[in-house]
């Protein structure tokens, strides 16, 4: 059953790149409760991203499976385009695939770390939307969701500093497009999830590292990816969130109150 708080979301053609695990899963269920017909991106994790489509077919909606490592701007046109291809245009596209790669200090930082990074968290969303926006224009409308991090604001946790400045670039990006497509009757705004209990930080943070997190929020507990997914839904929907542009919805539990 289709979630009645935004009924105009019943149908939409929505992309999730990273939708196999965390965030990314969280906010394909969300769509699929929401009645969107759901593309759900994967690299490495195919029978992660074949749970999440079986639980988004349960709920009554389309899933559409779509793999590629994105780190390279043709996949990442290949996926947007398979998508359009597959369901007859987007209308929605959430950048979700990212990654801190690994915790690096900056003395240590080399080339081929900094291209890991940017490739992962810019190219990536930069080659992504760049298909998608003409798939949008063709339609007359569309709603791009980046997701950026508390890290951009804060320079990030130790060794992090080449994710905050990327996740930096994204938040920049969304604003600098959002300028861009207005006229086309696009909006693109930005997710930024603050501390969240995902295999991210099962991957990279230490238990001791999660506790000095957790202090450092007013809320006194870590966020879940099922947190983030009303954010979404909120800046896919032109009936909620219609003269929102520009802007980062910041998902956090008070830790950064901007």
């Amino acid at each position: 059953m289709a979630d009645v708080m935004a009924p105009d979301l019943v149908g939409k053609i929505v992309l999730v790149t990273g939708a196999s695990t965390g965030i990314g899963a969280a906010a394909a269920r969300a769509f699929a409760r929401a009645g969107c017909r759901v593309a759900i991106h994967y690299n490495a994790s195919l029978n992660r991203a074949e749970e999440v489509a079986a639980d988004v077919r349960f709920a009554g909606a389309e899933a559409f499976l779509v793999g590629g490592d994105l780190r390279a701007s043709s996949k990442a046109r290949e996926v947007v385009d398979a998508t359009a291809a597959h369901y007859g245009g987007l209308d929605i596209l959430v950048n979700n695939a990212g990654g801190l790669v690994q915790r690096v200090p900056i003395a240590e930082i080399d080339d081929a770390f900094f291209d890991a990074v940017i490739d992962l968290n810019v190219r990536s969303a930069v080659a992504a939307c760049s298909a998608a926006v003409p798939h949008m224009r063709k339609s007359g409308r569309g709603n791009i969701i980046n997701v950026t991090s508390i890290a951009a604001r804060v320079g990030g946790g130790p060794g992090a500093a080449m994710y905050a400045s990327a996740k930096g670039f994204i938040s920049t990006f969304t604003h600098g497009l959002a300028r861009e497509v207005v006229k086309d009757n696009i909006r693109v705004n930005a997710v930024s999830p603050g501390v969240i209990v995902t295999p991210f930080h099962e991957r990279y943070s230490t238990p001791a590292m999660l506790e000095s997190f957790k202090a450092q929020i007013p809320m006194n507990r870590l966020g879940t990816a099922e947190e983030c997914a009303g954010a979404f839904l909120y800046l896919a929907s032109d009936a909620l969130s219609g003269f929102v542009t520009g802007q980062i919805i910041e998902v956090n539990g008070g830790q950064l109150m901007p």
